[in-house]
């Protein structure tokens, strides 16, 4: 592993996760996610550049607007630095090649899917759509490099087919984002981790949800939103999923 190149992506990821907590602001609130420039929502300030150095900006303004010191939250700081961490560790992993560059695709649109869906339990279309074109387009260069796709392309069928049903039998306790969440894990992740992953967010949901009733946070009748849980699985299985399936077998 290359130090400089390990920099490098993590400054990436951080950038990148600076432009995620754009499309987790506005595509819930149905605003362009290029216009208008990044400004203060209490006082609609445009914000500078040197006040957009991620992670870094957070630190020197002390988390507050500099116009009109409105507090800014710390969850922006954290996506970036979550972002900058995962794709560090996808490089670790992976390395340089056509895998970095698909899996932090992945792991982007995981991102703004996960977070809209845990802040308003709505999972929208235009990102969805945006992670199936992207797999598809990956598909394509695997094509083109002789690789095969079959298994990514039965890990989309496993996944959406697997929820689609849940969702037809609950009449509504599974949510067709959720399908649509399952679709592009299984494009990018194969049949093989599309199974891990199923398995591993109901786990990971069964435990959150249990841990919400006892502590009083929420009842058996609150709706708790499923697609976190897919992507903290898919998280998971990016990273651990052959270890996993080989502790298993």
């Amino acid at each position: 592993m290359s130090t400089y190149y390990a920099v490098v992506v993590f400054i990436l990821g951080t950038v990148v996760g600076s432009f995620l907590n754009v499309c987790i602001y506005r595509i819930p609130n149905e605003q362009s996610i290029a216009y208008p420039p990044s400004h203060c929502t209490n006082c609609n300030n445009y914000i500078k550049w040197y006040d957009l150095i991620p992670i870094i900006s957070y630190i020197f303004l002390k988390g507050r607007c500099r116009h009109c010191g409105e507090k800014i939250s710390i969850k922006y700081p954290l996506i970036e630095f979550v972002t900058g961490f995962l794709y560090l560790m996808i490089y670790i992993k992976y390395g340089i090649g056509i895998n970095l560059l698909k899996y932090i695709t992945f792991i982007s649109i995981m991102i703004v899917v996960g977070m809209i869906d845990l802040e308003t339990t709505d999972i929208y279309f235009k990102t969805t759509v945006v992670g199936v074109i992207a797999a598809c387009v990956f598909l394509v260069i695997y094509i083109y490099m002789g690789l095969p796709i079959k298994g990514y392309v039965f890990g989309g069928l496993l996944g959406a087919g697997v929820l689609a049903i849940i969702a037809l039998i609950t009449k509504g306790g599974m949510g067709w984002g959720d399908v649509e969440i399952c679709l592009v894990c299984g494009l990018f992740l194969g049949i093989k981790y599309t199974a891990l992953v199923l398995f591993l967010s109901f786990i990971i949901g069964s435990i959150i949800g249990i841990l919400l009733i006892l502590s009083g946070k929420k009842s058996r009748k609150d709706y708790v939103p499923f697609g976190p849980f897919i992507v903290i699985a898919s998280v998971v299985t990016l990273f651990f999923g052959q270890s996993i399936l080989n502790w298993y077998l």
